[in-house]
């Protein structure tokens, strides 16, 4: 007799009983342990924050990052899964900073930046409960007990190793570059980290006259130089406007000089941009057009009086506020004619090189104008946007003001306007490496496949060095020793390394004990000291690989014998995160990549479109809509959807209950029928029904071939790392089971008595049943692992988790009969 099953059933509780059931029979260690010799599987996990509550977010990637070690671990290998905690960085940084309070490096430092980390160091687990919760009851199977943190002093010795390694290669320099910059963090960001931060905003727009005093070599101009003739130039940031030192013309742009009839001064613009100051062409006259070129080394006079020397060098020629010509200059918008201020924007820095023009920099760690301009001192430099533009209206500078509504870079962690700045940091060559960073691409397996050519190899042809430091506190040090006196450099790999230059063995490697170190000086007899920057945190989770196994002072022949990963999986915004700087190490370390297979996801949205927000309350609790509506339910929900596909998707309760309905409901009817009907006649299937002669009925040859159709398709699109054409085939089975093949064979169930021809549907039921439920239970772990213990015999093994995923069995396909039963159910 089987167990009777409630037509009703409680999916949330059934699965909480399952989970019990896992943990007093510890099925996951067993489901490791029972492949103790055999082929591993190398899976890698991107480690998370603690410091909040898991989401839905997490949901995607948990639930691929279970269903394809548990088909690994059901086709016979090995798959050993380490979780691993995000521990440094500014997240943590940000939420201590408003416990306490404090709101810039200044008062972290006041504070004490021992007593900060301590701080940090104390908070950054807070939720690990919560998440091991969560994510267990999710039905992942994954070993919290032997996690990795990036704080551990072995994991952070394993990345002083990497960059050490990189040292000697000649790939870790110290250069000063235009960056996005965050004044609220008051630290740089890297150029892959932008992508995370963008979000619209309201800036201005404004159109500003400089006042023309010299014409160019290239031709007379009398205009120009008694006061009448202004160049007109466009920005959407006011707050650089005291730094200007040049305009910019666009070589091949054609300009054109007109006289505004209303006012009598002359104004020079790109022709094509006319249109958009003047609506009627009789509102000005044009006195000539010329080339951009053709304006080289005019001079005009500055905005603002505070950097004016700056217009003649020492030597007597040229210096600022003068018009340049480059490439970058575009007509899409504004004059056609840009301001430059080369310490603020990477193309303005570009045209200032070589001029032996010094650029102004009038601003502090937390972007504030420092005394140089006097006007503005000590205010943040973007709350100075609407006074730079009033005193510009006021001195006849101002010609017109509008709002622009653009993408704007945000900081990822703490929200604030970024600022573009000139940033002295320590970068790992990568502008110089695409070749060896494709090579590596090419060798990696994405799914899906576009991103490998697309999103991903797109970026890496273009990436640049990577600003690995960041001017912060609770991270790895840089293990960067530099001498005040000479400036000669060393780079440390090791705790011993750093005890035989110091004398010191450090057994933490944070900040606030490894600042205290010093070493020697070879070259010139004086004190080396610690460089202040940590490591930019996407360094230490790019280093994982190595670091989790403390590689390579520990675990040497096991991580060589187990890199590169098989399999890894993360959301759509880690192309320029974690799969970038584990390709970054990897291929500079090692010429291979760090993973051989990657499934991509999408992000999940609330069901009116937008981002799901605790503030708008426009999604369920997660923890809630699991009790209410199942685990499996839900992976089902997301992993048949887009968002396997590296696609967006609206999450909504609503769209998990049709998965109810229309899947898993017709699954649980289906096994109700076979164990009410097999009670009744008290038939117990063995399994063995078929291994001699197949069945006569042509339904249950049918369905036996259906089954090893689904056997094979969902294998295959497994191997293929294809999760959503892995679910089809499963869904078409329990549609064909319970709406054609038990419909269809009601009458053979009812008959008295148990002739034959009754007990092969039994048999043919029962098979189609233990197959489906092997076959689903990388995907709906819970109700295939239900399914399993009410029909499993004597001879299975304790947990469908535990036994081998089916092979595809020829003897039982039937394709001529599957062409026939199709064109009938075409017919019906």
């Amino acid at each position: 007799m089987y167990n009777p099953v409630d037509s009703k059933a409680d999916f949330p509780k059934q699965e909480e009983k399952i989970l019990k059931f896992w943990e007093e029979n510890e099925t996951f260690k067993k489901s490791v342990s029972q492949r103790e010799g055999a082929e591993e599987y190398v899976f890698y996990d991107g480690p998370p924050f603690a410091t909040g509550l898991p989401h839905f977010g997490h949901f995607i990637p948990s639930t691929i990052k279970d269903i394809i070690p548990r088909y690994q671990t059901m086709k016979g290998k090995k798959v050993e899964r380490r979780f691993g905690w995000d521990c440094h960085g500014l997240p943590v940084e940000n939420l201590i900073e408003k416990e306490l309070g404090i709101n810039s490096k200044h008062e972290i430092e006041a504070y004490g930046v021992a007593n900060f980390n301590d701080k940090c160091r104390a908070s950054v687990l807070k939720y690990t409960s919560e998440w091991r919760k969560t994510i267990t009851r999710m039905g992942r199977w994954v070993d919290f007990d032997n996690d990795y943190k990036t704080m551990n002093p072995d994991f952070m010795e394993s990345i002083w190793w990497v960059a050490k390694s990189l040292w000697d290669k000649g790939m870790i320099y110290e250069g000063k570059y235009i960056l996005p910059y965050c004044p609220r963090c008051a630290t740089v960001l890297s150029t892959h980290e932008l992508a995370q931060g963008y979000k619209e905003k309201q800036d201005p727009a404004i159109t500003i006259r400089f006042k023309v005093t010299k014409a160019p070599a290239a031709f007379k101009d009398p205009e120009m130089e008694n006061g009448s003739t202004y160049f007109l130039a466009w920005t959407t940031t006011p707050w650089t406007l005291p730094s200007n030192e040049g305009l910019c013309m666009g070589p091949d742009i054609e300009y054109v000089k007109i006289k505004d009839k209303e006012s009598g001064d002359f104004y020079i613009l790109a022709e094509s941009r006319l249109s958009t100051y003047y609506k009627n062409e009789t509102d000005y006259e044009v006195v000539y057009k010329k080339s951009g070129k053709d304006f080289i080394g005019a001079k005009y006079e500055p905005l603002f009086p505070y950097f004016k020397d700056l217009a003649v060098k020492e030597d007597g020629s040229d210096g600022a506020f003068r018009m340049f010509n480059a490439d970058y200059v575009s007509t899409e918008d504004g004059t056609g004619i840009v301001h430059i201020a080369p310490a603020f924007g990477e193309e303005d820095s570009k045209v200032f090189k070589g001029t032996g023009i010094p650029s102004v920099e009038p601003m502090d760690a937390e972007c504030k104008f420092t005394k140089e301009v006097t006007d503005y001192a000590g205010r943040f430099v973007k709350d100075c946007d609407k006074d730079i533009m009033d005193r510009l209206k006021k001195e006849g500078k101002l010609v017109k003001r509008d709002q622009i509504l653009h993408q704007y870079p945000h900081c990822w962690r703490c929200g604030s306007p970024l600022i573009y700045r000139g940033i002295g940091s320590w970068f790992v060559k990568v502008a110089d490496e695409h070749e060896r960073l494709l090579k590596a691409n090419s060798q990696i397996k994405w799914q899906p496949s576009h991103i490998k050519e697309g999103r991903f190899g797109k970026w890496l042809a273009g990436a640049r060095d990577w600003a690995i430091s960041r001017n912060r506190y609770w991270g790895n040090p840089i293990p960067i020793w530099k001498c005040p006196d000479c400036n000669d450099t060393l780079c440390v790999g090791s705790r011993k390394e750093l005890e035989e230059l110091s004398g010191v063995y450090p057994e933490d490697l944070h900040k606030q004990f490894v600042d205290k170190i010093t070493i020697p000086c070879k070259k010139c007899g004086g004190t080396m000291k610690r460089i202040p920057e940590v490591f930019d945190c996407w360094f230490e989770s790019g280093s994982m690989p190595y670091a989790q196994q403390h590689y390579p002072f520990e675990n040497k022949e096991y991580f060589e014998s187990h890199f590169p990963a098989d399999f890894i999986s993360e959301g759509l915004d880690q192309t320029r995160g974690w799969f970038y700087t584990l390709t970054v190490l990897a291929s500079n370390l090692f010429d291979k990549p760090a993973f051989k297979n990657c499934i991509v996801n999408g992000i999940v949205l609330a069901s009116d479109g937008r981002k799901m927000s605790k503030s708008l309350r426009n999604y369920t609790d997660p923890n809630e809509a699991i009790n209410k509506l199942s685990a499996d339910a839900i992976r089902l929900f997301l992993m048949h959807s887009a968002v396997v596909k590296a696609d967006e998707i609206r999450y909504s309760d609503e769209g998990v209950r049709d998965v109810i309905k229309s899947i898993i409901l017709p699954l649980w009817n289906s096994y109700s029928f076979f164990v009410q009907y097999a009670n009744i006649d008290g038939v117990t299937c063995t399994g063995h029904e078929f291994d001699s002669k197949l069945p006569e009925n042509p339904l249950d040859r049918w369905i036996l071939s259906v089954a090893q159709k689904m056997v094979k398709d969902v294998s295959s699109a497994l191997d293929d790392y294809d999760l959503s054409a892995a679910i089809d085939p499963m869904l078409s089975f329990i549609d064909q089971i319970n709406n054609w093949y038990i419909r269809r064979n009601r009458r053979r169930f009812w008959k008295s008595g148990s002739d034959a021809d009754k007990l092969e549907a039994y048999g043919a039921l029962y098979s189609a049943l233990k197959t489906f439920a092997l076959v689903a239970a990388p995907f709906i772990p819970f109700l295939s692992e239900e399914l399993w213990q009410n029909l499993k015999t004597s001879e299975d093994k304790e947990s469908v988790h535990l036994i081998d995923y089916p092979v595809y069995n020829e003897k039982f396909r039937d394709e001529d009969l599957e062409f026939k039963m199709a064109s009938v159910q075409k017919a019906v």
